[in-house]
């Protein structure tokens, strides 16, 4: 058996060296059930920006990553869902409090990334909205 950490003979080109190894892995079935095999390369033919493949990475391994500014904005959307979902007004109160402390250190302190547009949310019109959902106890 051939180890790929073997050396090269000498007077042996270094393709023959290479294809000679690659044969005597296929017939030992080392590519045998590999993933993906007989599909198509993903991607393969497509333009790619130079970050192509932090993005594949991400994605593979489902990580989101939004700049600060960016993520606050779907946050606060996620907190008034939870606080119209909340049975309990000061619970509700205090979900939406909390995002309004984020949204405030947000828009005062992060320099990177695209400019903060989150606005506080006004507390008092969600929990009318609650209240007429009928989640105040």
């Amino acid at each position: 058996m051939t180890a790929v950490t073997d050396r090269k003979p000498p007077g042996v080109r270094w393709q023959t060296w290479i294809d000679r190894q690659i044969d005597e892995a296929r017939e030992r079935g080392d590519f045998d059930d590999l993933a993906g095999s007989g599909k198509p390369i993903p991607g393969l033919g497509q333009t790619r920006d130079e970050l192509w493949w932090v993005r594949a990475k991400l994605k593979r391994e489902e990580i989101e990553h939004l700049p600060p500014t960016l993520a606050i904005l779907r946050d606060r959307e996620a907190a008034i869902e939870e606080a119209l979902a909340t049975p309990d007004v000061d619970q509700a109160r205090a979900i939406l409090q909390s995002m309004n402390d984020r949204i405030r250190y947000e828009n005062s302190h992060v320099v990177t990334g695209p400019p903060s547009t989150a606005v506080p949310i006004d507390v008092e019109r969600v929990l009318e909205r609650h209240h007429s959902a009928g989640g105040a106890t």
